[in-house]
C-alpha cells in the first residue's frame, strides 16, 4: 500500500469502527433515558431504582471490557463497575459514606489507566506551558471549592469522619482530572472535567451549601452519565490509537 491508501484503509476502519461503537451504546442511552423517565421522578430508596440508576455504568464498563480485554479492569472498567457500586450505595442516604468510598476507587483505578502508555505517549510528545497553568487553576478552584464546604461538612453527623473523607475524595478526583488533563485527549479531560462538575452540583445540595433544587438530581446524574460515556469511549479510543500506532510503527 502507498501513503494514500493506507490513508484512505485507516479512514475506513476508523468510520466502521465508530459505527460500530454507537450502535453498541444504544443500550446505554435507553436505559439513561428509562432511569430518567420512570425512577428519577420517585426518589424512594429500593432495589429496582438501584438496579436502574446503576444499569447505564455497568454497561458502559461492558462495552470497555469487549472493547480493551479484562486488562481493563484495572482501569476504566474496573472505575466503571466501582462507580455503579456508588450508584447503589447513594440510593439510601445511611450508605453516603460507603458510595463516596466506591467512587474514591472508581478515581483511583481511573488514574492508573490515564497514566498507562498508550495515554502518555501523546502527553510526552508535547509539552506547554497552557496545560501546567490549568493544572494550578484546577488546583486552586478545587482547593476554594473544599474551604468552602468545610463550614457545612461541620454541621453534618459524623462530621469528624465525613470532613476527612471529603478531603480525601477531593484530592483524589483533582488527581484524576490533572491526569486526564494531561493525556491531551479530548474525550477523557471533557469526562473527567464533567465528572467534577456533577460531584460539585451533588455536594452543594448534599451537604446544605444550596437548597434542594427542583430540576437538582436531574443536572447532576445528566452530568454523571455524560462524564462517565466520555470516559468510557476515551479509553475505547485510546487503545484503538494505541493499537494502530504499533501497527504502523511495525
Amino acid at each position: 500500500m502507498d501513503i494514500l491508501e493506507t490513508h484512505a484503509y485507516d479512514s475506513r476502519l476508523r468510520r466502521n469502527a465508530s459505527c460500530a461503537l454507537f450502535l453498541g451504546l444504544l443500550p446505554f442511552f435507553l436505559s439513561a433515558a428509562a432511569y430518567f423517565q420512570l425512577w428519577l421522578p420517585d426518589p424512594s430508596p429500593s432495589v429496582v431504582s438501584a438496579a436502574a440508576k446503576s444499569a447505564p455504568v455497568i454497561y458502559l464498563a461492558l462495552v470497555v471490557l469487549y472493547h480493551n480485554g479484562l486488562g481493563s479492569l484495572v482501569g476504566v472498567a474496573g472505575g466503571l463497575l466501582f462507580s455503579a457500586g456508588g450508584d447503589i450505595c447513594l440510593i439510601w442516604p445511611e450508605l453516603f459514606l460507603h458510595g463516596m468510598g466506591s467512587f474514591a476507587v472508581a478515581h483511583l483505578l481511573y488514574s492508573l489507566c490515564f497514566l498507562s502508555e498508550r495515554y502518555t505517549y501523546l502527553s510526552s510528545s508535547s509539552s506547554s506551558s497552557f496545560f501546567y497553568v490549568l493544572y494550578l487553576l484546577l488546583l486552586l478552584l478545587v482547593g476554594g471549592v473544599y474551604v468552602n464546604l468545610l463550614p457545612y461538612l461541620q454541621m453534618v453527623p459524623d462530621a469528624s469522619i465525613i470532613t476527612p473523607a471529603v478531603g480525601v475524595y477531593v484530592i483524589l478526583i483533582v488527581v484524576m482530572a490533572i491526569l486526564a488533563l494531561r493525556t491531551r485527549r479530548p474525550l477523557t479531560l471533557m469526562g473527567s472535567l464533567v465528572f467534577m462538575v456533577s460531584d460539585l452540583c451533588l455536594a452543594l445540595q448534599h451537604f446544605g451549601v444550596i437548597p434542594p433544587q427542583e430540576y437538582g438530581q436531574h443536572v447532576v446524574m445528566a452530568t454523571y452519565y455524560l462524564a462517565q460515556l466520555l470516559i468510557a469511549i476515551g479509553d475505547v479510543r485510546a487503545k484503538e490509537n494505541d493499537e494502530f500506532r504499533k501497527w504502523k510503527s511495525s
